[in-house]
């Protein structure tokens, strides 16, 4: 019966093209409909970051559907971070402290193309290209459409619609508009931006600097970050205030400006970069915001996915991973409801909305303790003594960053509170100097772990008072 039911998907990008093989592969007539041209036969960069960070909760909704390997096969393992500094110096700093525990720079492109050539295999599935979603009529479910090819306008009716089309979503402004419910929405941008420049490859095909890490310029108010390419290339990008601060992508308005600001900052990243000023004019500042909103559902009729409900800033390297997880997370109870939508989508919000919201946050902050805590002493310290937990006590250890990044089975918003908990009670022995470092690791692991479940426990009884 349920085979039989029609399912629209706006959005083919990451999200929509991996929900359309998984729910093709469960039988379902399956209809995509993508506001721009094939990305396969088309160069559609423009802007979008080139390259993403692919690490466990990706894999999983990747693994669901049977194409990990063909993944894995586009990924160039990220060992640690590289850290640069304004002489040009260097040095590594692991994820963990644990063997194994990588992330994985992957081409948008080449994954979202994969997806979508693994989808074409599928006779229930069928992708339109270049057909712009314009409005969902929730009560009909019926959707708007404009064929960018043809300039003709035509419409779509479905039993059930997903939305996948990023943090732009029609479906979602269609919530916004109709009025059919209580919509809560919130979109926070941050006041920084950022721009995408390239590192190119050697004249031979290699990488000029190593591609085993991800490489990392911070400096307090802005940074830039370097992602390997499997063309020997990287994706820099640069994290930099819109319009404050002594250096700002509005004052940066000349050659002379943009060079003088990197020979001062970057040294070493602009000698690797020849084109900075045709990049830096050409490439477009990209805003950086998170996108908060509730519910995510109307009835058992739509339901909206990945960006389109939580966009999330880059900062944790999670917006794809967390986009592919929420498929994983809705597939899971379509095993046990399905032919309920209404169900389904209660369940999936219910099960799905404090995770969201939570890498949202954790992004937010990461994107501090990226610029500002790199070089402080405390944090240093802090991280030393993780890394050696996590390398002597492998099964009973696990910093914050490595919950929420290779804890696949741990949700986020619970990496995010034992995590913060967990930071809290570090901090606070560092700067108290109640703990020394050279101190047995055993006693020290005992230690963190009691003040963590002291700050759990006072933070829970907190939440019950507030209540």
């Amino acid at each position: 019966m349920k085979q039989n039911q029609n399912i629209l998907i706006i959005g083919a990008g990451l999200c929509g093209s991996l929900l359309a093989l998984r729910l093709a592969q469960r039988g379902y007539n399956v209809n995509v409909y993508e506001s721009r041209p094939d990305l396969r036969t088309t160069d559609i960069s423009a802007g979008r970051s080139i390259n993403l960070a692919l690490s466990d909760r990706g894999f999983k909704g990747l693994r669901l559907a049977g194409v990990e390997d063909k993944a894995r096969e586009l990924c160039i393992p990220m060992k640690g971070r590289l850290m640069h500094d304004t002489e040009g110096n260097t040095f590594t700093s692991n994820y963990s402290g644990r063997d194994n525990e990588y992330i994985n720079s992957i081409s948008r492109g080449d994954l979202n193309g994969m997806l979508l050539t693994e989808a074409d295999k599928y006779d229930n599935l069928t992708i339109h290209f270049n057909t712009e979603c314009e409005t969902v009529d929730l009560d009909t479910n019926i959707v708007h459409f404009f064929n960018r090819n043809t300039k003709k306008k035509f419409n779509v009716e479905a039993d059930v619609i997903f939305g996948t089309d990023g943090a732009g979503s029609e479906l979602r402004k269609s919530y916004f508009l109709q009025r059919k419910f209580l919509f809560s929405f919130s979109q926070n941008f941050l006041t920084h931006g950022y721009k995408e420049l390239e590192i190119p490859a050697a004249a031979d095909g290699s990488h000029q600097i190593s591609k085993d890490y991800l490489h990392i310029w911070p400096r307090g108010e802005y940074m830039l970050i370097a992602l390997p390419n499997l063309d020997g290339s990287f994706t820099v990008t640069l994290f930099l205030g819109h319009e404050e601060g002594e250096y700002n992508f509005k004052d940066l308005d000349s050659e002379v400006k943009i060079k003088a600001f990197f020979q001062e900052q970057f040294p070493d990243a602009l000698a690797l970069i020849p084109n900075i000023a045709a990049e830096f004019a050409n490439n477009p500042t990209g805003p950086l915001g998170t996108i908060k909103c509730s519910p995510w559902y109307y009835k058992g009729k739509t339901l909206i996915l990945g960006d389109a409900a939580h966009a999330v800033v880059p900062f944790y390297g999670q917006g794809m991973n967390a986009s592919f997880e929420d498929v994983a997370v809705l597939d899971s109870i379509i095993d046990k409801h399905e032919g309920d939508w209404e169900i389904i989508f209660k369940t999936y919000q219910s099960v799905r909305k404090a995770d969201a919201d939570a890498i949202g946050e954790l992004a937010e902050e990461n994107y501090y303790e990226m610029r500002d805590h790199v070089a402080n002493p405390i944090f240093k310290k802090k991280r030393q003594l993780e890394m050696q937990l996590e390398k002597h006590f492998p099964e009973h250890y696990f910093s914050k960053y490595s919950m929420v990044t290779f804890n696949e089975n741990i949700g986020y918003h619970e990496a995010m509170t034992k995590g913060r908990a967990q930071d809290k009670a570090i901090l606070n022995m560092i700067a108290d100097n109640e703990i020394n470092l050279n101190d047995d690791l055993s006693i020290l692991l005992k230690i963190v772990q009691e003040k963590t479940n002291d700050i759990i426990d006072d933070d829970n009884v907190a939440k019950t008072m507030h209540h």
